[in-house]
């Protein structure tokens, strides 16, 4: 069985994908498998992916259920003792996984690291802002304010996943969100500070791009850990802040297009939590 599993969710990235995968292929540490899972692309993906010949690489197609649902997918075909993920628009520098593998083996107590990443927009190389910066150890306080880990950039133990579980498929964006939420108040992330991805930012249909509001779904993910019993107390006291400072500016931008109701929904919410902390 291969080391690693590498998993790729992609839909209608034709013009990508094949960098992504190569990406993969050439990587300087060999043992390991590609699955490709394809969310129900209608352009070229298929054919772009199938002229690749590599007995390493697997390719899947799925109706369009989303990346909480292609990830998942992928995950249930790993036979892998690592796992990593790559989105089909960004791709690894050859020495990504060798150079992760050996130092996640030095370290060997921590189930899961991620990397540095280069920036682009288009092809402008681009700094991170300071709020982007990586994090080492207990990053549980930076993942409330948004996503700290980029998913191209990581790599877990299985046995992580088999504790944490999938990801949330009830999420149409933010699921990376969801889940460090969930894996953070428990593991500590090893860093290398090697900047071992390539992270391509810039076009249409990123997810980003495609949603609009994405603190509804941060504070659906907010709500899921704050009633987990999971978090200790000083977790469940930032987890609360934080849903307070996310429901604000919501809130605030739903009225101000003219969405009341739900603006007011969100502004009230926070009050129904307000008591949690005495009464634990």
């Amino acid at each position: 069985m291969p080391l690693i599993s590498v998993i790729i969710p992609t839909y209608n990235r034709a013009r990508f994908v094949s960098l992504a995968i190569q990406s993969v292929l050439e990587q300087t540490f060999e043992d390991l498998e590609l699955i490709v899972i394809d969310d129900g692309s209608t352009d070229e993906t298929k054919d772009v992916v199938n002229r690749i010949r590599d007995k390493r690489l697997q390719y899947h197609y799925q109706f369009n259920r989303g990346p909480a649902s292609a990830r998942n997918n992928g995950l249930k075909q790993v036979s892998g003792s690592y796992i990593a993920f790559l989105d089909s628009d960004d791709k690894w520098v050859p020495e990504k996984l060798e150079i992760q593998l050996h130092t996640m083996k030095k370290n060997n107590d921590y189930l899961l690291s991620h990397t540095e990443e280069t920036w682009y927009k288009g092809r402008r190389l681009i700094k991170p802002k300071k709020i982007h910066r990586k994090g080492w150890g207990d990053l549980f306080k930076q993942s409330l304010k948004l996503c700290s880990i980029s998913m191209s950039t990581v790599i877990l133990k299985r046995e992580l996943i088999d504790t944490v579980g999938l990801f949330d498929e009830a999420l149409e964006v933010c699921e990376d969100y969801d889940y460090w939420l969930r894996v953070t108040p428990v593991y500590a992330v090893l860093l290398i500070r090697d900047a071992l991805t390539i992270k391509q930012g810039g076009h249409y249909d990123q997810q980003s791009q495609k949603y609009k509001g994405l603190d509804k779904y941060r504070i659906y993910a907010l709500e899921k850990m704050i009633n987990s019993h999971v978090l200790k107390e000083e977790q469940l006291q930032l987890a609360l802040e934080e849903l307070g400072k996310k429901c604000r500016i919501y809130g605030k931008g739903c009225i101000k297009y003219d969405k009341e109701e739900e603006g007011e929904f969100y502004l009230r919410l926070p009050e129904k939590y307000r008591d949690l902390i005495k009464d634990r």
